[in-house]
């Protein structure tokens, strides 16, 4: 039996991936092993979304590398698609793979393990006539699992390398989705997210008229699972008709990640963002009108090419506008060949620095507004218990994502249970609650 060391670097998309790609070596007869173990072959998802991603690949890789110089290396991803020269020419790599027919890499390991060469294996395809891949799961590590539906992203964001890494958007066939939920609900999963590179654009390729509020519509018509979960969504996808489509859905979580990026209106038009600050306020203020205990969390650039003090300002008024539950602060990394890596005004690291740092500050006292709120209501928070943390207590995720530590009956494994949970502290963003 050989045994295979797995690691993943980036999204929920490369999560789900490297899941169903370690399914698959399971199923070939290995044994899939921690990654830091000496093991047979290693395979690494990789990312580039920022230059510090490519960095700590190639960290990653010669990590591998290091610990069995005899091992059969895998590299795919991402960083792979865009830059498969870099990693041909690190000595140990033995097979490069892009983003697309990510599956076959348990073809290739076992062809190098088996004839073992000098010649790398690469195979990066043109992404231009690309279409889904198909993968799937059949089960989870733990009460959640990512679901991958879509595959790609047509925005062209100035400053964004996915476009060029993923290709056009392609969609998971509906009844494929489906069969995929019921499969893990049946397997024991409470919670299913949906994801993808821009995961609002499902169903745009279809022949079909059918998109992401249609699918999460059927699943609920069909009691296809417990909870839904959705991933990342642009601010512009998530308008009046998709609002009205999934209102009422008793199996969606009220939770909206909506990728926000800048609240300034000059950022986000150097950016080619699709939006203005005011048409992402007007939508995630109508989703909260349909799901009133909704939370919202969003990603935000600090120090994008031309970034003043007032358009970080506005950026930081934003976060309190909106009331925002959390969010994830990265400072702008210039990527080769992105128009943004050309552009005048390019700010300073020092800069980037300081205005995460207040930027963090700012969302963090927003975000325990929020939570002083929920603690002063004191209203059950319906949850899923997770695992069992080092202090005893266990650690969850509320329905509308807030995070929750609670004590169970003494002895008593709580794991996948759902549970409901009265608040009553909270602290570095956890509620600390009494189990009903």
């Amino acid at each position: 039996m050989y045994s295979v060391g797995l690691y993943t670097l980036g999204c929920k998309v490369s999560q789900y991936e490297t899941e169903a790609i370690s399914e698959g070596f399971v199923r070939a007869g290995f044994a899939v092993r921690d990654y830091a173990e000496r093991c047979d072959a290693y395979v690494i998802n990789t990312c580039t979304v920022t230059a510090e991603s490519d960095r700590k690949s190639r960290q990653i890789i010669r990590r591998a590398i290091k610990t069995n110089p005899d091992a059969v290396v895998a590299v795919v991803g991402c960083y792979s698609q865009r830059t498969p020269d870099e990693l041909v020419a690190i000595e140990g790599v033995d097979i490069v793979l892009g983003t697309a027919d990510k599956m076959s890499v348990i073809q290739r390991v076992i062809k190098k393990l088996e004839q073992r060469g000098t010649e790398t294996d690469v195979s990066v395809e043109d992404l231009s006539c690309a279409t889904f891949e198909p993968m799937r799961i059949y089960s989870a590590p733990r009460t959640r699992a990512y679901l991958k539906i879509e595959d790609g992203c047509e925005s062209r964001c100035t400053y964004c390398a996915i476009a060029d890494a993923r290709g056009r958007v392609r969609s998971k066939p509906r009844e494929q989705v489906v069969a995929e939920v019921e499969s893990l609900a049946a397997s024991g999963i409470r919670e299913i997210v949906l994801t993808g590179i821009e995961t609002g654009s499902y169903g745009r390729d279809f022949a079909e008229q059918y998109d992401l509020g249609d699918l999460i519509r059927e699943l609920d018509a069909r009691g296809s699972c417990e909870r839904i979960r959705l991933g990342s969504l642009a601010p512009e996808l998530v308008g009046e008709r998709f609002a009205e489509k999934i209102s009422g859905v008793g199996i969606l979580a009220p939770h909206f990640h909506v990728s926000m990026q800048s609240g300034s209106d000059k950022i986000l038009k150097a950016m080619k963002r699709r939006y203005t600050r005011a048409r992402a306020i007007e939508n995630i203020e109508r989703l909260r009108s349909h799901f009133p205990t909704a939370h919202i969390t969003t990603d935000l650039m600090v120090g994008f090419p031309g970034e003043e003090e007032e358009d970080f300002l506005l950026t930081s008024d934003f976060v309190r506008e909106v009331g925002l539950l959390d969010a994830h602060v990265f400072a702008y990394s210039p990527r080769r060949g992105t128009p943004a890596a050309t552009y005048a005004h390019q700010i300073p690291e020092q800069v980037k620095r300081e205005r995460s740092e207040r930027l963090i500050a700012i969302k963090n006292e927003v975000r325990d507004r929020v939570l002083d709120g929920i603690v002063e209501r004191g209203e059950p928070l319906p949850a899923i218990a997770e695992s069992r943390l080092a202090s005893g207590m266990f650690g969850a995720h509320s329905d509308s994502y807030v995070e929750i530590g609670f004590y169970p009956p003494e002895g008593v494994d709580m794991t996948g249970e759902a549970v409901r949970v009265v608040p009553v502290s909270h602290s570095n963003g956890v509620v600390f609650g009494k189990l009903i």
